[in-house]
C-alpha cells in the first residue's frame, strides 16, 4: 500500500471493477434500511445484518439513539471515500459506545457505494464513525487476522442517493480544528431513521 495512503488511513480511520454485492436480509427476511437525510439530499442505505451482525446492531443503535442527527461528514477525499459519524459542525467529537469487534472477514468487499466502519490502527476500535467508498477500494478488504490484514468491515450499501454522495465528494475542503479534508461548508446529517420493506 502507498505509504501516504496508509498514513491517511491510520490518521483518519482511527479502480472500478465488476463486482456484484449480494443482498443480505435479517433472519425474518425483512431487508432493513436506513434513510439518511443530509443537507444535500437523501441517501438510502441497505444493511447486511446476516454478514455483519454486530456491526449492523451497533450502527442501528446509533441511528435509533439519534446520535447521527446533526453531525457532519467531516472528512472528504475525492476518488477515495467520504467519512462521517463522529463530529458536530463545530468539530466537537460526540461521545460513543464501546468499540466493536472487526467483522471485515465477512466476505464483503469495499466496492463503490458500500459503507464500512472507520477505526484506528487497532482492528477492533470502531465505534460510530463510518465511511462510504467512492470507488472500489480493494486495499481496504480483509486479507488476514493480522494488524495489517484485518481491513475495514463492510456492513451496508447505498441503494439510492449515490448522486448525493458524489455531491459530498465534490465539495471544497480544507483544514479545521486540526483536521484535514474537512468540507468548508458543513454537510450535515439532519436525520437518520430506520425503514423496512415489511
Amino acid at each position: 500500500m502507498n505509504r501516504v495512503l496508509r498514513t491517511i488511513l491510520v490518521g483518519v480511520f482511527y479502480f472500478s471493477g465488476a463486482f456484484s454485492l449480494p443482498s443480505f436480509s435479517d433472519s425474518t427476511g425483512a431487508i432493513n434500511m436506513i434513510k439518511m437525510t443530509t443537507s444535500l439530499g437523501e441517501i438510502d442505505i441497505e444493511l447486511y445484518p446476516d454478514a455483519a451482525p454486530e456491526t449492523v446492531k451497533n450502527f442501528v443503535s446509533y441511528v435509533e439513539s439519534g446520535h447521527f442527527d446533526g453531525i457532519i461528514f467531516h472528512r472528504v477525499i475525492p476518488g477515495f471515500m467520504v467519512q462521517g459519524g463522529g463530529f458536530t459542525s463545530d468539530m466537537k467529537q460526540k461521545n460513543t459506545q464501546a468499540p466493536i469487534k472487526n467483522e471485515a472477514d465477512n466476505g464483503l468487499k469495499n466496492v463503490k457505494g458500500t459503507l464500512s466502519m472507520a477505526r484506528t490502527n487497532d482492528p477492533n476500535s470502531a465505534t460510530s464513525q463510518f465511511f462510504i467508498n467512492l470507488v472500489d477500494n480493494g486495499f481496504l478488504d480483509f486479507t488476514a487476522k493480522t494488524a495489517r490484514g484485518w481491513g475495514y468491515a463492510v456492513f451496508a450499501k447505498v441503494i439510492n442517493g449515490m448522486e448525493v454522495v458524489e455531491q459530498i465528494a465534490a465539495t471544497p475542503t480544507g483544514k479545521k480544528a486540526g483536521h484535514s479534508d474537512v468540507p468548508l461548508e458543513p454537510i450535515v446529517i439532519e436525520k437518520a431513521v430506520m425503514v423496512s420493506d415489511q
